[in-house]
C-alpha cells in the first residue's frame, strides 16, 4: 500500500513538473509575442522610447530560455519522461530556442525602427510592413496556441500561412528594388524596410517550426523538411481514426 502511494505521489509530482515548464514556454511565447507587437508599433509611429524598451526587454527572453532549458534537462536527468511526455520534453527544448530566435528578430525590428525614427516617416507608415506583421504575428500566436492544445490541424495551418508570409515578402522586395532604381535618395530607408521584411519571414519560420512540432508531440512524425500537402496525406488519416475510436 505504501508503495503504492509513493508511485502516484511521484507520478502526480511529474506530471506537475511538465505541466510547469510547459506553462513557462507559453508564459515565454506570451512574452516574445509582446516584443513582436510593440517593434512593429515601434517602427510604425517612429518611437524610439518604444523601440528601445524591446532592445533592453530582449534579455528576459534570453534569460528565459536558459531557465526553461535548464528545467527540461533536470526533468529528462530525474524521471527519464518516455513517450508522449519524453516527446513533450524535447518539443519545449526546440521551441524555446524558436521562440528566443522570434525575440532576436524582433530585437532587429526595434533596432530599424530606432535608425528610422530619424528620418522623415512616410504617410503611409510603411504600410507593407505592417500588413507582414499581422500575418506573422497570427502565425506566432497560433502556433503556440496549436502547442497549448496539441491541435495537430491548428498547427498545420500555420504552416499553409506561412506561403502567404513568403509571397507578401518577395513582393516587398521587388517594392524595395523598384523604389531605389527610382529614387536613390531613398536607398537607406528602403534596405532598412527590407530588413525588417526578412526579419518578419523569419518570424514566419520559426512559428512554423513550433508547428511542427506539434505534430511530432502527438503523432511522433518528424516533419521537417516536408512538404505540407505530404505531410496532410500523412496524417490526416490517423486524427481521422482517433476521432472515431
Amino acid at each position: 500500500m505504501e508503495t503504492t502511494h509513493l508511485s502516484q505521489h511521484i507520478s502526480s509530482r511529474f506530471n506537475e513538473d511538465l505541466e510547469a515548464v510547459r506553462a513557462d514556454l507559453l508564459a515565454m511565447g506570451g512574452l516574445v509575442e509582446e516584443q513582436l507587437r510593440r517593434s512593429l508599433a515601434a517602427l510604425a509611429d517612429a518611437d524610439s522610447a518604444l523601440a528601445g524598451e524591446v532592445v533592453r526587454d530582449d534579455a528576459k527572453v534570453n534569460r528565459m530560455e536558459v531557465a526553461i532549458d535548464e528545467e527540461c534537462l533536470r526533468i529528462l536527468a530525474t524521471r527519464a519522461p518516455t513517450a508522449g511526455d519524453l516527446r513533450l520534453i524535447v518539443a519545449i527544448i526546440k521551441a524555446i530556442t524558436d521562440l528566443e530566435r522570434i525575440g532576436d528578430e524582433a530585437r532587429k525590428i526595434a533596432n530599424i525602427a530606432l535608425r528610422l525614427a530619424t528620418l522623415e516617416r512616410p504617410a503611409d507608415r510603411y504600410r507593407e510592413i505592417r500588413h507582414l506583421g499581422r500575418l506573422v504575428e497570427g502565425m506566432v500566436h497560433d502556433a503556440l496556441d496549436a502547442f497549448a492544445r496539441m491541435d495537430v490541424d491548428a498547427a498545420l495551418r500555420v504552416a499553409q500561412h506561412d506561403r502567404h508570409v513568403d509571397e507578401e515578402y518577395e513582393s516587398i522586395q521587388r517594392q524595395c528594388v523598384t523604389f531605389m532604381m527610382e529614387d536613390p535618395r531613398q536607398i537607406r530607408r528602403t534596405l532598412d524596410v527590407t530588413w525588417a521584411a526578412r526579419a518578419l519571414e523569419r518570424v514566419g519560420d520559426h512559428a512554423t517550426n513550433i508547428g511542427e512540432y506539434v505534430v511530432y508531440m502527438v503523432h511522433g512524425e518528424d516533419i521537417r523538411h516536408t512538404r505540407i500537402e505530404e505531410v496532410e496525406t500523412r496524417i490526416r488519416p490517423r486524427a481521422d481514426e482517433s476521432d472515431e475510436a
